[in-house]
């Protein structure tokens, strides 16, 4: 499981742009995005498969083009309970906030792409502990509803699971 993608606007309602790699805030979310701030949908996450997805199905959609900030690989966001924990990279800390979202109308993104996959695949979470993510680090599912789930993989002991006390 791994990061695909990382994605910033300046503007909400419109299309991301790549980048290689961002400072997460803690309660905040990803340095010069449009959506950071002191609510519960700092970073939104949607699997690649899922873009990828709708390209075969005939749009025109790359990475960033439905406003997510993270597109990664190898999870199904949409399976995952509200306030799973999330590793990636070393040091940042992610919490499910919200699966997916109501759009009152279509937006900008909906227009440009013919569609929306973010209302119905897409997570949001809070910051709990910034640092710096870039392509290619690896995802952990840390936890679910407060339970540590095994996967298959090993997390090393970091200071910012000891802030969250979360015991290896």
């Amino acid at each position: 499981m791994k990061v695909e993608s990382i994605a910033l606007s300046r503007k909400k309602g419109t299309r991301k742009t790549p980048v290689y790699n961002a400072e997460v805030i803690v309660e905040h979310g990803l340095m010069g995005d449009a959506h950071g701030g002191s609510w519960h949908r700092q970073v939104s996450l949607l699997a690649a498969e899922e873009i990828e997805n709708a390209r075969q199905q005939g749009l025109n959609v790359g990475f960033g083009d439905f406003a997510e900030n993270i597109a990664t690989r190898g999870i199904d966001w949409t399976t995952l309970p509200l306030g799973t924990k999330v590793a990636i990279g070393t040091d940042v800390r992610l919490e499910i906030t919200q699966i997916g979202k109501k759009c009152e109308k279509p937006c900008a993104i909906f227009y440009q792409a013919g569609d929306c996959i973010m209302p119905r695949k897409g997570v949001f979470a809070r910051v709990l502990a910034g640092g710096v993510i870039k392509v290619e680090d690896a995802v952990h599912i840390i936890s679910t509803e407060g339970k540590r789930i095994e996967r298959s993989f090993q997390l090393e002991s970091t200071p910012a699971l000891d802030v969250l006390n979360i015991k290896e």
